[in-house]
């Protein structure tokens, strides 16, 4: 399994009285988050399933992600993606999707670190996942402890780079 694992874009900032999971993304957070899109349909993003926290930001991410990825399935809300869940849960609920090809997750930090930590088995790996970031680890065993091999990391501002002629 490829596994795509998106932090959300550039959200609002918290509001008095609105509750965390309904700040939404900013223009800019879009604007940011398709050039990373575009980047992965180049480099052959084609998500079989999209998961998502229920977070506002986050479904609005994966909405974008399958805008641009050309994704046509429903996106799937789970709360294992939410701020305070834990890396296993996530593996958990990768594992119930072993059969898809391509799976993207839309969800948080800290979690997206530590969750892309606990796939390649190595726990205490510090991750930098910028807002918008982007990681392909592919999935070689789906036991109750994972191995995955990471293939790539992409920031917002490599992706705005643009190619050598």
């Amino acid at each position: 399994m490829e596994l795509y694992i998106l932090r959300h874009g550039i959200a609002e900032e918290g509001i008095a009285g609105q509750p965390d999971s309904e700040r939404a993304l900013t223009s800019e957070g879009r604007k940011k988050l398709r050039s990373i899109l575009r980047s992965a349909a180049a480099a052959g993003v084609s998500p079989s399933l999209i998961v998502t926290s229920p977070y506002r930001r986050a479904v609005q991410t994966a909405q974008l992600a399958a805008e641009v990825l050309g994704y046509g399935g429903e996106l799937l809300r789970t709360k294992a993606l939410v701020p305070g869940s834990t890396p296993q849960a996530v593996w958990e609920e990768v594992r119930i999707y072993r059969d898809a090809g391509q799976v993207l997750l839309s969800g948080h930090e800290p979690l997206l670190s530590a969750t892309t930590g606990f796939l390649l088995g190595t726990p205490s790996l510090e991750i930098e996942f910028k807002k918008g970031s982007m990681a392909r680890v592919d999935i070689v065993r789906f036991g109750p402890a994972p191995h995955g091999v990471l293939k790539w990391l992409l920031a917002p501002k490599v992706a705005k780079i643009p190619a050598r002629k």
